[in-house]
């Protein structure tokens, strides 16, 4: 779609100021999705100077492209809320990383999506903005949930607003929404993509996000917002050429493992046939798939939930409405009730019970036993990766999630850490091990609702695992037709 808009914007037949009006009246006409939560008030003036630029003959990459961010990444002027009470009021004085060279290639930025409070959740459900609906199902009494915490992008592009948005994975919640919403979700490798004006969840393992209705289109962003970042340590000067991308991609050569451990207990029929149907489209196209062992991934997401509590304790500890943040207006009686307040009042229940786990798992008595040892394990996770890697695979292929996107009240009756844990079964893995992975769509099950695959590549073989996805895409033709009912 963006290689579509960008030859008619070259041409002339369409504006980039047309296109983003087009863009908010859609926006408008969907607002019931809930997938926004801030406009951006300078867009209209972005996309006049783009169109200034096309008349001059001059192109950038994504000239004139609307493109959606997740509430999380910092943007100058514009509202950054994190979908928190805490932060309602936040408007940043700089622009994160990924969002100033998604500007400096041309885009213009539509506006700030829905997410979970602080990204922590499956679902987007739990926002001061109201959750977000998947448009699959979204004007019956009974709709399904958009999936979390990236729900907000997910939606803004599967209902066509947009080509693409930014979003944050951290245990899937890029890849688990794209699943449910029916488009591409791609994860890079930890360290490829700058976090600088990201707000952190997990520090060792959030990670820059890509969703977009086509993997081409996913491509199109990565290429442009790769790249080191002085303001980011934990970036990686590691100059991918993005233009292998374009090169012939053989099947042939391919080793395909299928990890036996994500046939776990709760997969639905269709997906595992999904799965299955995937595995035998490459196997008849003369990859080589054969069935593989990760066996520390069932210790993986308490793993997970540990480590992310633990982080989560001490990334939220700025939060106490002292430097910023919300202040309450009660009466108190000293300065750590007034903390105490500042933080009951404007923090959800979800964040708040993440907060007190991590901080019980980090008490002094409690650290061997509980981060220690899952420090431990996550190496082990991580080594499983490694093996088969050594053993020359080149890419893994499983399930996204579990089933397809569940009804609200299905989803609402398990709590936030039970729900976190079922559905980011299959993603979180990655997290661990800092692999990238995307999720393509396959298919509709019997009740219409999409049904994707996830692959999970080699760490830093993020263009060819594109490339790989690209091929697996035309293979499979999903074609996108969304029900509004």
């Amino acid at each position: 779609m963006i290689s579509f808009l960008k030859k008619r914007l070259r041409d002339q037949t369409l504006s980039a100021v047309d296109l983003y009006t087009k863009t908010l009246k859609d926006l408008e006409n969907k607002s019931n999705l809930n997938a926004f939560v801030h406009i951006n008030q300078d867009g209209a003036r972005q996309a006049l100077e783009c169109q200034k630029q096309l008349k001059n003959g001059i192109q950038r990459p994504l000239e004139g492209i609307p493109i959606a961010v997740k509430d999380n990444f910092c943007t100058k002027g514009i509202p950054t809320t994190c979908a928190s009470k805490m932060l309602q009021n936040f408007i940043p004085m700089y622009n994160a990383t990924m969002v100033e060279r998604l500007q400096a290639a041309g885009a213009v930025i539509v506006g700030k999506t829905n997410l979970d409070e602080f990204a922590m959740g499956s679902g987007t459900v739990d926002s001061i903005f109201g959750p977000t609906k998947n448009v699959w199902r979204s004007n019956s009494d009974e709709w399904h949930i958009a999936g979390g915490s990236s729900g907000g992008s997910c939606t803004a592009v599967a209902s066509g607003v947009c080509v693409a948005a930014l979003g944050s994975d951290t245990g899937g919640s890029v890849r688990n929404p794209a699943s449910y919403c029916g488009i591409v979700g791609f994860k890079p490798s930890y360290g490829l993509l700058s976090r600088h004006g990201l707000i952190p969840l997990v520090n060792s393992m959030d990670v820059p996000g890509i969703v977009a209705q086509t993997v081409e289109d996913v491509m199109a962003v990565f290429s442009v917002v790769i790249g080191p970042d002085l303001n980011d340590s934990t970036c990686l000067n590691m100059n991918l050429d993005t233009n292998k991308f374009q090169q012939d991609f053989s099947i042939r050569d391919c080793r395909i493992g299928i990890p036996e451990e994500y046939n776990c207990k709760g997969l639905s029929k269709e997906v595992k046939d999904t799965w299955n149907y995937i595995a035998d489209l490459i196997d008849n196209s003369e990859g080589m798939v054969k069935k593989v062992s990760l066996p520390h991934t069932s210790a993986s997401i308490a793993t997970y939930s540990v480590l992310n509590a633990c982080e989560v304790a001490s990334n939220m500890s700025r939060y106490t409405g002292i430097l910023y943040g919300y202040r309450s207006t009660q009466n108190y009686k000293s300065f750590e009730s007034l903390i105490t307040t500042n933080r009951i009042e404007a923090l959800g229940e979800v964040v708040r019970s993440r907060i007190l786990s991590g901080n019980f798992f980090l008490l002094q008595s409690n650290y061997e036993k509980y981060f220690l040892q899952s420090l431990k394990v996550r190496r082990l996770i991580s080594d499983d990766f490694q093996n088969i890697w050594k053993s020359n695979y080149d890419f893994l292929v499983t399930p996204t999630t579990l089933t397809t996107a569940p009804l609200l009240s299905e989803f609402k009756s398990l709590d936030n850490r039970t729900q976190c844990a079922t559905q980011d079964y299959c993603t979180q893995p990655a997290n661990m091990a800092g692999c990238p992975a995307i999720t393509i769509p396959v298919k509709l099950s019997k009740s219409k609702m999409p049904i994707s695959i996830q692959i999970i590549g080699q760490n830093f073989d993020d263009i060819r695992l594109l490339q790989f996805a690209n091929w697996l895409e035309k293979k499979i033709t999903f074609t996108q037709i969304y029900p509004y009912n």
